[in-house]
């Protein structure tokens, strides 16, 4: 099955649960468009809705996953309209904007979501892949947060999403310096879950995410909620939370045939109910 994004930037797939969005301009290493970036930000909200998603996974297509912007068309001083310029306050609320509707949104979605890196991941890409629930990467992939190298601090929660998986001082470094991450490093960092082979990847990343769909969807629903909220809240709070969602999580049928099956002494089939 296939879901219309509305635009060839952006491609999806979906199949045995798994809804796979490919960033789709290859030739300029899938940087970010003005076409490319709604039609995501539409395409998550639509999908969240859709009882055969289980999983969402986001990668690029050809040798990179997404450069980030597209530099080639910043700071020319073109102009498509006869409107008076934007002013800075214009310019921030817009930002705002479109982080609020993507990177939140990626991290409030209630289905998970897996960052798989068939290459580079660059500046707004190493935040959108970071932004993800998981990542996978391909060998020869690598991270950079690339901001240093065009003058700018940074953008869509690279600086919190990367300061929750490696620290204060790490992130610093990789923010100051904009040194390239190899993929088994980025691994070694909590950056990257799983490395495959360049030659498996797609496949090994494709099954990674069936195994995430195969499961228990209300309760990995509830971790998603638990776990992020337990990056900036005490303890007390995630106790009530986590046995809210636990007794809620006993309720649903995939939690009844999961008991049912570890008596039978079977594997589970879980429907996502």
């Amino acid at each position: 099955m296939s879901y219309t994004t509305g635009t060839d930037q952006l491609l999806c797939e979906i199949d045995d649960g798994v809804a796979t969005f490919t960033l789709n301009r290859p030739e300029k290493k899938n940087a970010l468009s003005n076409e490319l970036t709604p039609a995501l930000r539409q395409g998550l909200l639509d999908l969240e809705l859709r009882e055969d998603v289980r999983c969402i996974v986001i990668t690029g297509a050809g040798s990179a996953f997404c450069s980030g912007g597209d530099v080639s068309g910043m700071g020319s001083g073109a102009r498509q309209s006869e409107a008076p310029p934007p002013t800075q306050a214009d310019r921030v609320r817009s930002l705002q904007y479109g982080q609020n509707t993507l990177t939140l949104r990626m991290q409030q979605l209630e289905k998970p979501l897996v960052a798989a890196l068939p290459g580079a991941a660059a500046g707004a890409g190493f935040s959108i892949a970071l932004a993800c629930d998981l990542r996978v990467a391909a060998e020869s992939a690598f991270l950079v947060t690339a901001f240093r190298n065009i003058g700018v601090s940074g953008d869509y929660g690279g600086s919190w999403n990367l300061t929750q998986l490696v620290g204060v001082a790490r992130a610093k470094e990789l923010y100051f310096l904009s040194e390239r991450i190899g993929a088994e490093e980025a691994r070694q960092l909590g950056l990257v879950n799983r490395v495959f082979p360049d030659e498996t990847f797609r496949e090994e990343a494709a099954a990674f995410a069936r195994r995430i769909a195969h499961g228990p969807t209300s309760a990995i629903r509830f971790m998603k909620k638990n776990i992020n909220r337990a990056a900036n809240t005490d303890l007390a709070t995630i106790l009530d939370l986590e046995a809210e969602h636990m007794i809620r999580a006993f309720q649903t049928d995939d939690a009844r045939e999961a008991i049912k099956a570890f008596q039978e002494k079977r594997t589970p089939q879980f429907k996502g109910r």
